[in-house]
């Protein structure tokens, strides 16, 4: 190729490269924000349908369970219709679950979130190996980007719920119903990519990768495995209850919603120190370490000092950004590709979010038991010995 030939398949490469870019920020945006929504209006909801705390903490949970159901699945429809493909189809359902979900109707509620729960899980799955593949020397970078990007949404969608539920007789259908415009501006730039089908090659055709053993069977599997299930039942936890652990305390709604928002802002911070840090150490346990610490910190201050609810909030959230960006990142740097990265990631958020589906929903039964938070709290701190524990393991400079 002649030095101007290369120049030009340079350029042409540079903003298609930047479309690409722009088109996974904008599918992240979509990851939590229909999620952290729900809980600054959770009590909305029940008032206006009637559900007791166990009906309100499986709506909550009801993703998680469509995340842990339709993981495994998700490697098998990249490997059919294409990683690209497989984004696209997932924002377009994405965008009409959403709509769904907000209509009159309870049933419409239930099966909208469940099917937003099905979206969500195809792209938390096929996204890590999109940037494993194209960006195999930069995957912590790319990962910490996309995840504040994620971060930023659910600050925003958790911040504005309460306001804009307050803009109307049952608003809290319009707080949740709203996110379906930024899954169709996602669709929109991410289209041109549809054009490209890529996928895995067969076994034994020219290209094919190399056959690694499955995560499934591996002692790092299930250590990565771990570490992302414990992180995320405290996130999903902390969305969907923090919230009402401040207003038994006596902090408003709103106010309630806004520390919310803070907690966000604080992980996207986080998302960005800490994939900057990541590139610097083949290890991870110091990083895994501290940030499990610093969750520590936030959940025993809350249970001595319950009036600096949002300082302990904003640790919280520091702590959830730099796990959630070293728990994204260990699917591709303990794996050899691009496809090991798939199924590492389809096991993990598959058990994983099993896990998580279980926090809210187990927790909010022991506050309705008890009448008090301090025994859930309580029990994030075993939660945290375990993701400590894990993370150790998986935190070690090595591959499948």
């Amino acid at each position: 190729m002649t030095g101007d030939t290369a120049t030009r398949a340079r350029g042409l490469r540079t903003p298609r490269s930047g479309l690409l870019l722009a088109g996974v920020l904008l599918i992240a945006a979509n990851l939590r924000a229909g999620i952290t929504s729900v809980g600054p209006v959770v009590e909305d909801i029940r008032a206006d349908l009637s559900i007791g705390g166990a009906a309100a903490s499986l709506l909550i949970s009801l993703p998680l369970v469509a995340f842990a159901v339709v993981s495994p699945l998700a490697p098998a429809l990249a490997r059919r219709i294409g990683i690209e493909r497989s984004l696209g189809a997932a924002l377009a359902l994405l965008a009409a679950a959403t709509v769904v979900r907000s209509l009159p109707s309870t049933v419409a509620l239930w099966a909208g979130t469940a099917v937003l729960g099905t979206a969500v899980a195809v792209i938390n799955v096929v996204l890590p190996s999109l940037v494993k593949r194209d960006h195999p020397g930069r995957v912590g970078q790319v990962t910490g980007l996309y995840s504040s990007v994620q971060g930023a949404a659910a600050a925003l969608a958790s911040g504005l719920a309460v306001p804009l539920a307050g803009t109307a007789q049952h608003g809290w259908r319009l707080a949740l119903g709203i996110w379906a415009g930024l899954a169709l501006v996602a669709l929109a730039v991410f289209l041109p990519q549809l054009r490209r089908r890529s996928v895995p090659p067969g076994p034994g055709s020219p290209g094919a990768p190399v056959v690694h053993r499955s995560p499934w069977r591996t002692a790092l599997g299930w250590q990565v495995t771990v570490f992302m299930g414990a992180q995320s039942t405290i996130y999903f936890t902390l969305i969907a209850w923090w919230p009402s652990v401040e207003q038994a305390e006596g902090v408003p709604a709103a106010a309630a919603g806004w520390h919310l928002f803070a907690m966000q802002v604080a992980g996207l911070l986080a998302n960005l120190v800490t994939a900057r840090l990541i590139p610097r150490r083949a290890d991870q346990r110091l990083l895994i370490l501290a940030a499990t610490g610093l969750f520590a910190v936030a959940v025993v201050g809350q249970l001595a000092a319950p009036g600096a609810s949002l300082l302990w909030i904003v640790l919280a959230g520091a702590a959830g950004g730099s796990c959630i960006v070293l728990a994204l990142s260990l699917f591709g740097l303990r794996t050899r590709d691009h496809h090991q990265a798939a199924a590492l990631s389809g096991m993990a958020q598959s058990v994983g979010y099993a896990m998580a589906a279980a926090g809210p929903f187990l927790l909010g039964a022991l506050h309705d038991a008890t009448g008090s938070w301090t025994a859930p709290l309580v029990v994030l701190l075993g939660v945290l010995v375990v993701q400590a524990a894990a993370g150790v393991q998986a935190g070690r400079a090595r591959v499948l």
